[in-house]
């Protein structure tokens, strides 16, 4: 039986093997799998998916948002927001209260609790912002936000036509 050796591949050799389209494509679902495993590790509480929805509620400071909101800022179903403000409610970091204009609506309020575990992990978030960016400069960064911003316009367009 003959045994082939198989070298990974690093991030910096991707482009010199494949077009840049395809490269980039891979890169970002690699990254987004490592960002994600990395922000399930650094909470003690809650997983990187409920820490992007905490996140996500600071984007609406006049009027509490409704599920539908949130699955529109996050890029997700409403059913996949539902399934974090389950588990958010659970642990008491948002609660969910009826529209007074619109029964059909639940708002979600951050509670006590939230601002306490915010104050807990700010230093440390602070410090890890710092080290993800650490050599990229805001205009690079500004560069890389408009980049992937086309991109999911240009999806966006693509859930149109169907």
């Amino acid at each position: 039986m003959q045994y082939i050796a198989y070298m990974s591949i690093t991030t910096d050799q991707i482009l010199e093997v494949m077009p840049p389209q395809n490269g980039l494509f891979g890169l970002l679902f690699a990254f987004m799998n490592r960002l994600q495993a990395a922000g399930d590790a650094f909470y003690d509480e809650i997983t990187c998916k409920q820490f992007f929805l905490l996140a996500c509620m600071n984007l609406y400071p006049d009027e509490a948002p409704t599920a539908n909101e949130l699955a529109e800022t996050m890029g997700c179903s409403r059913q996949n927001v539902k399934e974090i403000l389950n588990g958010l409610c659970k642990k008491e970091l948002v609660t969910l209260v009826q529209d007074e204009n619109d029964r059909r609506k639940q708002r979600i309020y951050l509670t006590e609790k939230r601002k306490k575990l915010a104050e807990k992990y700010q230093q440390k978030e602070m410090e890890f912002m710092k080290l993800l960016y650490d050599g990229i400069s805001d205009d690079e960064i500004r560069c890389v936000y408009k980049i992937i911003s086309r991109m999911e316009k240009n999806l966006l367009k693509q859930e149109l036509k169907k």
